[in-house]
C-alpha cells in the first residue's frame, strides 16, 4: 500500500520502507530525449608524484590536520583555474 507523507522520514524509517511501497509517480520517465544530452564525466583521478614543496608550506598545511594533500591538491586546482581557465 503506496503512502503519502505529510513530513520528512527519517533515514531509518525511509531505509525501513519496502520499494514497492514509495509512490514514484511523480517522478517522470527517463526517454530518448533525457538521454540525448548525456555525456559521460570520467573521475579526475589523483596521481602519486614526487614534489619537493618548503618545509613551512608542508607544515602549515600539516597543522590544519588530517587532509593536508587534499587541501594542498585543492590550492594548486585553484590556482589553474585562475591562471588558465581551466573549466
Amino acid at each position: 500500500m503506496k503512502q503519502n507523507y505529510s513530513e520528512a522520514l527519517s533515514l531509518e524509517a525511509l531505509a525501513a520502507l519496502r520499494d514497492e511501497d514509495i509512490d514514484t509517480s511523480d517522478i517522470p520517465e527517463r526517454d530518448e530525449a533525457f538521454w540525448s544530452n548525456a555525456r559521460l564525466v570520467e573521475p579526475d583521478r589523483t596521481e602519486p608524484v614526487t614534489l619537493r614543496v618548503k618545509r613551512s608550506v608542508l607544515e602549515a598545511f600539516k597543522a590544519q590536520g588530517k587532509g593536508y594533500q587534499t587541501r594542498m591538491n585543492a590550492v594548486l586546482e585553484t590556482y589553474i583555474r585562475q591562471t588558465q581557465k581551466v573549466p
